[in-house]
């Protein structure tokens, strides 16, 4: 995939360059209806569209990695508080087994208690 790719971009900079030596007949390039300064010719006609489209690939570029990174906090975030959950349910129900095992450990220390000091008395 990396090498079909360096493929890619080593062909349209190869078209690229020959688009440029090829023409170089007058142009006018505007913008918003007014004459863009310093453009004077067909290949730097094509060499501004081509910056046009590096910007335009750059903020998709920015703008995808900050929607992966959402994307991949949220679906953290979530994952933590799945955990969370999960971690109190298991502290909740350690709490009620020992809750019940202290209650049974008093109440067998109470029935024992009446049982010692009757055999304290005498």
């Amino acid at each position: 995939m990396t090498f079909l790719g360096l493929l890619i971009v080593v062909a349209a900079l190869v078209v690229g360059a020959a688009v440029i030596a090829d023409n170089t007949g007058e142009a006018e390039l505007t913008a918003f209806g007014e004459a863009v300064p310093g453009v004077s010719s067909v290949w730097q006609v094509f060499a501004a569209g081509a910056v046009v489209a590096l910007v335009l690939m750059l903020g998709a570029t920015l703008a995808l990695a900050g929607i992966r990174r959402a994307v991949r906090l949220r679906r953290e975030l979530q994952e933590l508080r799945d955990e969370h959950k999960e971690s109190i349910q298991t502290l909740e129900l350690e709490k009620r087994r020992l809750e019940h095992e202290l209650a049974i450990a008093r109440r067998n220390a109470a029935a024992s208690r009446p049982v010692e000091a009757a055999v304290r008395q005498p």
